[in-house]
């Protein structure tokens, strides 16, 4: 597979140079300056591709094309947003980048309740508390009903946390879940917005009466209206899965298993409608088998996101090492790399070590903690590589 490495641009404090040091090949990214909804023109797409490979490298894969929340949930709008999507595809296409990895999650992108959870030996990662999203839910945010959606243990945790969380406490839950983990991302909410949990409740009630069969069909009828500048300018869609895999906030997710992928693929059934296979997400629901979800969706899989998780039986779960885990990638890699050898994959959520803390990068995104994953995973496609042949 190939090589590749997620950059956030010119901005990034990790610079091109230093990626193709350390042997990528390919480069994930997107123009994030913006906004969703607006086409990306050709000329600064190709702009920023022949910044990519002046560098020798290339852009291999868009992430992400991000679907504007208006589409997802069927506003007035969406059919001129669409149209947009569709000019920007286009101009994708005649630029010669041909992957586009995109995401159907309502308001939330991904989600975790600890940015920086510490291991014994000093870095840290991502955590999911599923205690601490329900306290988000109940005592911060205020969502009606949300005690429904939790059981009798945790709404017991949930009480403990509200006598032992401060105000300070309270404010590093809003910047992880919806400041974060969203502004680098979507642009729903950014650094500096004033009153994050009501603007985050303002897009929560864009999807009253919003059900899952209902975000199917406005995910087919996006699906259905993109298809032929697909096929025009051959590109490939690939949908990540939901992260984590399970309804949050009240919100449908339909990205979730083995029956929803089955759902998308087969509502669209043109080989342009493709998937992200994200080992880490996917890990992360105990409902899946990620080895053999790999192997059933190889050939409908245009890009792989490889990284593991450890998921505990509250239903919290950790960004584990990329060697260990449930998404078992060494499993994953031989069969990718048997089936599908030619696609770009890159490592993800990297953990933040010792020379990392300082810098400033994205969550999850570190130099050093994903250096060191690639280093992993290059090592396991090398031996799968050699005891193949």
């Amino acid at each position: 597979m190939e090589k590749t490495w997620r950059w956030f641009g010119k901005k990034d404090k990790i610079k091109l140079n230093m990626l193709r040091q350390i042997g990528v090949e390919g480069i994930v990214s997107a123009l994030h300056d913006i906004p969703n909804g607006e086409v990306w023109s050709l000329e600064a797409i190709n702009d920023y591709k022949n910044y990519i490979e002046s560098f020798g490298l290339r852009w291999s894969v868009v992430e992400s094309l991000a679907v504007s929340e208006s589409i997802k949930y069927g506003g007035e709008d969406r059919d001129l947003l669409i149209e947009n999507y569709i000019k920007s595809l286009e101009n994708l296409g005649k630029a010669g980048v041909k992957t586009v990895c995109y995401n159907f999650m309502p308001v939330l992108d991904w989600a975790r309740t600890d940015l920086y959870f510490q291991w014994a030996d000093g870095s840290s990662s991502l955590y999911f508390d599923k205690a601490k999203f329900a306290y988000f839910e109940i005592h911060i945010l205020k969502r009606e009903g949300a005690e429904k959606d939790y059981n009798s243990d945790i709404l017991q945790k949930v009480e403990q946390l509200k006598n032992t969380l401060t105000d300070e406490d309270n404010n590093d839950l809003i910047d992880s879940i919806i400041v974060k983990t969203q502004g680098f991302v979507n642009g729903n909410i950014k650094e500096g917005d004033k009153n994050p949990v009501q603007l985050f409740k303002n897009l929560l009630a864009l999807y009253d009466g919003i059900d899952k069969d209902q975000l199917r069909q406005n995910m087919k009828y996006f699906l259905g209206k993109i298809m032929s500048v697909c096929e025009k300018w051959n590109i490939q869609m690939c949908v990540h899965p939901d992260d984590p895999p399970f309804s949050l906030l009240g919100l449908p997710r339909i990205v979730t298993n083995e029956e929803d992928i089955d759902w998308l693929l087969n509502a669209v059934d043109n080989p342009h409608n493709g998937l992200t296979f994200c080992t880490g997400s996917l890990s992360a629901g105990l409902q899946n088998d990620v080895p053999k979800l790999a192997q059933k969706y190889a050939h409908r899989t245009k890009f792989v996101h490889l990284r593991s998780t450890n998921v505990f039986e509250n239903g919290d779960f950790i960004e584990a090492n990329h060697l260990e885990g449930r998404g078992k990638l060494i499993e994953v890699i031989k069969i990718f790399e048997k089936e599908n050898p030619d696609l770009p994959m890159r490592v993800d959520h990297g953990r933040l070590l010792t020379d990392d803390i300082e810098k400033g990068y994205n969550p999850g995104y570190s130099f050093l903690g994903r250096m060191l994953a690639l280093g992993q995973i290059e090592g396991v496609m090398a031996a799968v590589n050699s005891y193949s042949k």
